[in-house]
């Protein structure tokens, strides 16, 4: 037997999501000095399935080919590709969702001329673009933008992620999909 009362609707994710969703904006640089291009960044702190769905949509906004950048901090390999086709790159990240959420440990950077999107080895999120567009999806998204945010930040500098081979074997399949480079 089911037991209703008078609570109200709640979407899932509303119900079930952190208490730390949510998102700091800033404008960085000078615009108006010389030689510096002023920007905009984002920092979003959610769950880490969350974090890495937003990742996973973002990209979906970036141009048709997109440069891309990954750091395994467990190992300390570097990797980067340059004008990977944008669908290639989703579909890496789409593969990649469950190890890194489970794991961490890992930066992974895609960028065009004009925006980055960069995961952090503590699954926070990163935007950096020269126009603020980004500020507009992430309110779209039903992120609260906050004076300031707690980091993640699980393990300190210096201190070594603890071994993960399920990820280092999707990182591999993931480098050679995408035919990216030792850095």
């Amino acid at each position: 037997m089911i037991f209703r009362g008078k609570q109200p609707e709640a979407v899932i994710w509303r119900r079930f999501r952190s208490g730390l969703d949510g998102f700091t904006f800033a404008e960085r640089g000078d615009p108006t000095a010389d030689g510096d291009t002023g920007y905009y960044t984002a920092h979003v702190v959610a769950n880490a399935e969350r974090v890495l769905d937003l990742l996973h949509s973002f990209s979906e906004l970036l141009g048709p080919a997109v440069d891309v950048a990954i750091e395994d901090r467990r190992t300390g390999r570097t990797w980067h590709g340059e004008s990977v086709a944008l669908p290639d790159v989703r579909d890496t990240v789409a593969r990649l969702k469950l190890p890194l959420a489970t794991y961490g440990g890992v930066e992974l950077s895609i960028y065009t001329a004009d925006d980055q999107l960069t995961l952090t080895p503590w699954l926070e999120l990163f935007t950096y673009a020269r126009t603020d567009r980004w500020l507009y999806v992430l309110l779209g998204k039903g992120l609260v933008e906050q004076e300031s945010l707690p980091s993640k930040a699980w393990l300190p500098e210096g201190v070594a992620f603890p071994a993960a081979p399920e990820l280092e074997h999707a990182l591999r399949a993931a480098v050679q999909r995408l035919a990216l480079v030792p850095a």
